[in-house]
């Protein structure tokens, strides 16, 4: 069996939302958020980003922008022992994607593409494993995706009513939840893998 892992979505969730954010200068962690991912860590939970970049799609930023990005956020959460074990990206749009970018892509969420290729590329067991995003789109995608529960966090955003089982739960932040998840077994000392373009 392989291991278990928590999938991340990005803004919202590990940084400020803002408008197609790809600088350092405009990246700002969520409080709590390199605790919370250390913790994971340390329960034994492998750490996987998956995010769309549409704005790679529209032409605002390209990709080595979003790998330089991530280098520079990878380096400052190894302190906290919280860098991601693996970071899935999706620079397609469906519609308004540009030349190569133009495309219906089962990577970009809520298709599960990026979570099917990280658990073939990192060996995780999806039924094991947990999702957790700041929309719908991510949940959706985690549970297509065969993961057995997702949280949705509000990150000081009002919590909205969904139907019952709608996300599995609620959480203001990720902080909430990195004192909720069981130990998933001995922490993981592999060093992260580079980011993978869908």
């Amino acid at each position: 069996m392989g291991g278990r892992a928590v999938f991340l979505d990005r803004d919202g969730v590990i940084n400020q939302e803002r408008d197609y954010v790809h600088r350092k200068e405009d990246f700002v962690f969520l409080p709590g958020v390199p605790e919370a991912l250390g913790r994971f860590h340390e329960l034994g939970w492998l750490t996987v980003l998956v995010t769309n970049q549409a704005g790679i799609a529209y032409g605002y930023y390209s990709p080595e922008d979003f790998l330089a990005l991530s280098a520079w956020m990878q380096g400052e959460l190894a302190p906290f022992n919280a860098a991601f074990d693996g970071i899935f990206f999706c620079p397609h749009h469906p519609e308004k994607g540009q030349g190569e970018y133009l495309c219906s892509c089962p990577s970009r969420k809520p298709g599960p593409g990026m979570l099917l290729a990280a658990a073939r590329r990192l060996d995780i067991d999806l039924p094991s494993s947990v999702m957790i995003g700041d929309r719908m789109g991510d949940v959706e995608a985690g549970r297509r995706a065969g993961c057995r529960m997702s949280y949705l966090v509000s990150t000081g955003k009002p919590l909205p009513d969904f139907p019952e089982g709608a996300p599995d739960f609620l959480r203001s932040s990720l902080a909430d939840i990195a004192g909720e998840l069981p130990r998933a077994g001995e922490p993981r000392l592999a060093a992260p893998v580079p980011p993978v373009l869908c």
